[in-house]
């Protein structure tokens, strides 16, 4: 290659790789599996390696690629948060051992578990945690201390702390909680998170930290960056001492006096990883001894006295057998191939979604084709491709019908995916039981997924207005049902009939309305009757509420279906009224931090009058802050609003500054 044509290639590159880096650390949604852009980034490197003069202080491969979001402050790290190198072949292994004795050093190693996670730094000062951070691009970071400290697996309090202590860890998502967001996404019509590791980063970085608490984030410890008070020789030492201290550490880790004994480590780690119940991309080899780092050294990216060996992605070939089309809560049709099953990543996969038509179409993917499958991050299966039709196989076609009612399907206007409109279609009438009883929406307890699957299929419950006419006699039919069980489900489903009018809207599941639009537009109507009645342009006045929003809520009450459903469920008893108040104008535009104790008001009374009154109620301090209200012991986020210059008032000012709108303050 030419000097021209590589500086062409260097940019296009760069141009990739730094768009994809945005979208992997910032928005938490790449378009690039790892293995691809590992092969990106090697060649770029390669071009370089070839055509020095190409390389810029400004190239992906020359810094670190985690970014800094504008929506948190910034944390400046006292030690570096280094990346690391990337070795692909057990030759790149030996290569780095061979540099490191180079140096003078005859090295032990230990071998570490590479986490899939987001890379924190955690501070303590006389054993209390003070300050959590994101890697950012190793010197900067965000400061998201509120959304660590509610992770369980970190410690608080240390016992037998030195003075001042700051570690370094992975943040991840096991894989339980992983698949119960992605199911609890599909259920509110979100788009699902690609992996664990996006997931866990995209849930760290909330700016409300109750939704970080919720999505059962953990951590694993690996590094000691800095301590006070003590002194160690071996990073086997470090870890140690950190277990010590109550932190939960790299899940394996282990010192060994060869090259050769790492490497089979290495594959061992690889050969577990499908049992684990975490993400892990690769393993790590780190020379054992401290000083011998020291005397190593970085570059101006990565130390020298480490390397992370990154697993290949498991590819393998099977045969498609059929390809199912299931139909879900809103009516979208969703087709899966069904293949000869593989072992994939530790389990047995015979199954995995082809999306749309329009997915099924670019892969040309037909029944009797031998394709290649994967898992995608290593948990979902994923066909990638096909490696060669069957013979005599033909192309495939969606459906012209709904698999589950019969009725013909149709495309919606700007849409890929078919849908079913029928309101009377079984398959969504399970959908639709089931997101009615959901936590956010009715909050029918006992009412999960097993339990709606027997209702449907028994013929008990055909819409949710039918939940309101079962007896007890019904429930005793059912599968593990006692007399108990019986009541308790009776009773849940007779006390969802006082729940105010935004949670039987979102249960109701209209297409692209959420629970926050829900409790929008039944705080704007007041009734169910007015809200049916609302036109577009009412609708779409809402601030919040777009045009698509407005017309899925008019498409949805034009339908008989929907009057019939809304009738039965008034004569069952259903509330249908709003029983808030509507806001206040008081704190419009303003929003408010609670902290410490207030005198008279609790937390959540205070950050239901600042709703109550217009404003905002944030659990984080930023440059966007209107007003920290603070009480007793208000700690870390009083001192970021004095640091920040944000006004601070105390309960008497607050009440004052709703006094104007006294009405609306919560009995």
């Amino acid at each position: 290659m030419q000097l021209e044509q590589a500086r062409e290639r260097v940019k296009e590159l760069r141009s990739v790789i730094e768009r994809n880096n945005r979208l992997y650390y910032m928005d938490n949604n790449p378009e690039l599996e790892d293995f691809e852009y590992d092969a990106l980034t090697r060649e770029l490197k390669a071009l370089e390696a070839q055509f020095p003069e190409l390389v810029t202080p400004d190239s992906p491969t020359q810094h670190v690629n985690e970014g800094v979001s504008s929506k948190f402050s910034k944390v400046a790290h006292a030690v570096k948060m280094e990346s690391l190198q990337d070795a692909f072949s057990f030759e790149e292994l030996r290569d780095f051992d061979q540099r490191v004795r180079d140096a003078g050093i005859a090295p032990e190693y230990v071998v570490e578990a590479k986490i899939d996670g987001l890379s924190v730094s955690l501070e303590y000062q006389n054993g209390r945690f003070v300050r959590g951070s994101t890697r950012g691009d190793g010197l900067v970071g965000e400061d998201v201390t509120e959304n660590l400290a509610t992770i369980r697996d970190i410690p608080k309090i240390l016992p037998d702390a030195p003075e001042f202590l700051e570690v370094r860890g992975e943040v991840y998502m096991p894989h339980k909680a992983f698949f119960a967001l992605c199911e609890q996404q599909e259920l509110e019509e979100k788009t699902p998170f690609k992996n664990p590791r996006n997931a866990a980063a995209g849930s760290l970085r909330q700016k409300d930290a109750r939704i970080t608490a919720s999505r059962g984030l953990s951590i694993f410890v690996f590094n000691l960056q800095q301590v006070r008070g003590r002194e160690f020789a071996t990073h086997h030492e470090t870890l140690d001492y950190i277990k010590s201290l109550g932190f939960p550490v790299s899940p394996r880790y282990s010192v060994y006096h060869s090259i050769d004994d790492a490497i089979r480590e290495i594959e061992t780690i690889g050969q577990m990883r499908g049992d684990l119940e975490f993400d892990i991309d690769g393993a790590v080899i780190k020379v054992n001894n401290l000083a011998a780092r020291e005397s190593l050294g970085s570059t101006n990216k990565f130390p020298r006295w480490a390397i992370a060996f990154k697993y290949p992605p498991e590819v393998k070939q099977t045969v498609v057998r059929d390809i199912e089309v299931s139909v879900g809560r809103t009516g979208v049709l969703t087709p899966t191939a069904v293949f000869d099953p593989v072992f994939l990543a530790g389990t047995s996969v015979s199954r995995a979604s082809l999306h749309n038509e329009d997915i099924i179409r670019t892969l040309d993917v037909r029944i009797g084709d031998t394709i290649e499958v994967r898992k995608a991050g290593d948990i979902i299966p994923e066909v990638i491709g096909v490696a060669k039709h069957g013979e005599n196989t033909v192309p495939y076609a969606m459906p012209t019908v709904c698999p589950s009612c019969g009725e013909p399907v149709v495309h919606l206007q700007e849409e890929t995916a078919l849908r079913c409109v029928n309101p009377e279609c079984p398959a969504q009438s399970l959908r639709n039981l089931i997101h009615f009883a959901s936590r956010n929406a009715m909050a029918i307890d006992g009412l999960g997924e097993a339990v709606a699957i027997q209702l449907t299929s028994r013929g008990l419950v055909h819409t949710v207005a039918d939940l309101y006419t079962l007896r007890k006699e019904d429930l005793l039919t059912l599968d593990k049902f006692k007399e108990k069980s019986a009541s308790n489900l009776l009773n849940a489903i007779e006390n969802s009939k006082e729940n105010n009018l935004d949670k039987l809207v979102f249960g109701l599941g209209i297409r692209n309305i959420g629970d926050k639009a829900a409790a929008l537009l039944a705080e704007e109507f007041g009734t169910m009757e007015a809200l049916s009645h609302a036109n577009n342009d009412q609708i779409a006045a809402i601030e919040g509420i777009g045009g698509i929003m407005a017309q899925s809520v008019t498409e949805f009450f034009a339908k008989s279906g929907t009057v019939d459903l809304l009738q039965r469920l008034q004569a069952a008893g259903v509330n249908m009224t709003w029983h808030g108040q509507k806001k206040g104008t008081s704190l419009a535009g303003k929003t408010l931090v609670v902290t410490g104790t207030l005198p008279t008001l609790s937390r959540q009374e205070a950050e239901a009058l600042i709703v109550q009154n217009g404003g905002k109620a944030s659990s984080s301090v930023s440059k966007k802050t209107s007003y920290v209200l603070a009480g007793e012991a208000a700690g870390s986020k009083l001192t970021k609003a004095q640091t920040l210059g944000i006004p601070v008032i105390d309960e008497a000012d607050f009440l004052q500054m709703i006094a104007q709108n006294e009405s609306v303050k919560e009995q």
